[in-house]
């Protein structure tokens, strides 16, 4: 009997090592997923945002994330400006590597060297001046109305990090999350899908690109007849699962390919361009490669330091947006889905550009119309969405699908949004020269519904 046991425990032994061995040499997909997730996140909230890695991994990572998350550990390498992430010490081989100017980028292959050559020196943008009103200083001239309502917990929601709000071109409010201040650049996730419109517009402007465009596959290939504009508006036709619970086409894209837009590019098309809406950051990705692309001026050509770092000199230069940043992929292409990192208050200058029509000091930035265009609903949206990637409605919360959340809110009916994974939202409301910029770390299983505070707003800059 006694020989039995230590045989049955000497075959679990095996089969435990073997399994240990096999998660090692060949991790589940699921695993590499979380493992560069972690990864990336720590990555650039340690060297864009300057905050301690591992907080990072205990609040941003695994305290939202799935339970499997809190096995994974992560090394910062300051020198060599690297993380490394794995599950139980041993599987998954998260990497991560910094580069100045365009962040950080997963390494999927492994080959950080690679991901680093696509990297530029930023021309200084300087700090804005806190004796200076804003946008051209951080000055608040503020509303002590609209204050009390940013104090009151229920209205700016759980796990906010910032909050600026913009009335007439002034910043009359603002608060922070304990650990954040005026100064901490913060992720945007799905808000970049709209500067990435702003950019395209830019290519625009510059005679390169034009909305209804096409040709992006080659000649005979149906997905030829996709234009800029449906992908602007989530209406390619190209299938895609955008789904963040297991590995669709959305983690496997951010997660696990080095190269993003070609990965996207591979895909099929699903229905006719232009028939179906469907939300895709893989649409999005392709639109950065597009517009940089067209601004590098040769499709064959490898990714230039000066396309990198357009973003830089032709949007947030002018804007003043000294923080802000576009990471890009392990092959150059500018992440135009998911990855801008700015503060609160240059996230409100981005909005208050937006208000003011693509204007900026007076200037002309984007094409006379293009602006009121983006806010056009895409005809296959069935009203949710507009036509240059943002929202016609704020976030859904308990909100029956199909339906407006905003009704129950009563609105301005001229509002649209900037919307981005786990409670960012930047609202914008043309008829009463107003932005209201809030991030965070909110979770969608929480409900919460910035219309509430937007509408608290609205009636209190009325009276």
């Amino acid at each position: 009997m006694a020989s039995k046991i230590v045989l049955a425990a000497a075959a679990v032994v095996l089969i435990a090592a073997g399994g240990v061995a096999t998660l090692a040499v060949k991790p589940p997909e699921l695993l590499r997923v979380g493992a560069n997730y972690g990864a990336k996140m720590v990555c650039s909230n340690v060297f864009i945002a300057g905050r301690d890695g591992q907080a990072v991994l205990a609040d941003d990572v695994q305290a939202p994330g799935h339970p499997v998350l809190k096995y994974l550990k992560v090394q910062v390498d300051q020198q060599r400006q690297t993380v490394r992430a794995q599950f139980f010490g041993f599987a998954g081989d998260g990497l991560a590597v910094f580069r100045p100017g365009t962040g950080c980028a997963v390494a999927p292959d492994g080959d950080a060297a690679q991901a680093a050559q696509y990297q530029f020196n930023p021309i200084k943008i300087w700090g804005p001046s806190p004796n200076v009103p804003w946008p051209t200083g951080s000055m608040e001239e503020a509303n002590p109305a609209v204050q009390a309502l940013l104090a009151q917990d229920a209205l700016a929601g759980p796990g906010m990090r910032g909050i600026a709000v913009i009335h007439r071109g002034r910043l009359v409010a603002q608060r922070y999350g304990a650990g954040f201040t005026a100064a901490s650049p913060l992720l945007g996730w799905s808000m970049t899908k709209t500067v990435s419109a702003v950019l395209a517009g830019m290519q625009v402007v510059d005679g390169k690109l034009s909305l209804q465009q096409s040709g992006f596959w080659p000649v005979g290939d149906q997905r030829a007849q996709i234009t800029l504009a449906q992908l602007m508006s989530m209406s390619s036709g190209l299938r895609w699962n955008e789904g963040y619970g297991d590995v669709s086409d959305a983690t496997r894209m951010l997660y696990l390919e080095p190269d993003m837009a070609a990965f996207t590019a591979t895909l099929p098309l699903e229905q006719a361009p232009g028939s179906k809406w469907n939300y895709s950051s893989g649409g999005t990705v392709l639109l950065s490669r597009i517009w940089q692309r067209a601004a590098g001026g040769d499709a064959r050509a490898a990714v230039s330091a000066a396309v990198l770092s357009l973003p830089h000199d032709r949007l947030f230069a002018p804007l003043g947006m000294s923080s802000a940043v576009i990471e890009a992929d392990a092959r150059g292409n500018l992440v135009g889905s998911s990855y801008m990192y700015a503060t609160t208050q240059d996230w409100a200058r981005l909005g208050q550009f937006l208000l003011q029509d693509g204007v900026w000091q007076g200037k002309r930035y984007l094409p006379d119309g293009f602006v009121s265009g983006m806010q056009q609903v895409a005809p296959a949206s069935g009203g949710a969405y507009g036509q240059g990637s943002v929202w016609r409605y704020g976030p859904s919360g308990a909100t029956p699908e199909g339906q407006n959340p905003d009704t129950r809110f009563q609105l301005p009916a001229d509002t649209y949004w900037m919307e981005g994974h786990d409670g960012q939202s930047i609202a914008i409301v043309p008829s009463q020269q107003l932005v209201v910029v809030r991030l965070g770390l909110t979770p969608h299983r929480l409900l919460y519904q910035p219309q509430a505070l937007l509408a608290a707003v609205v009636k209190a800059v009325q009276q």
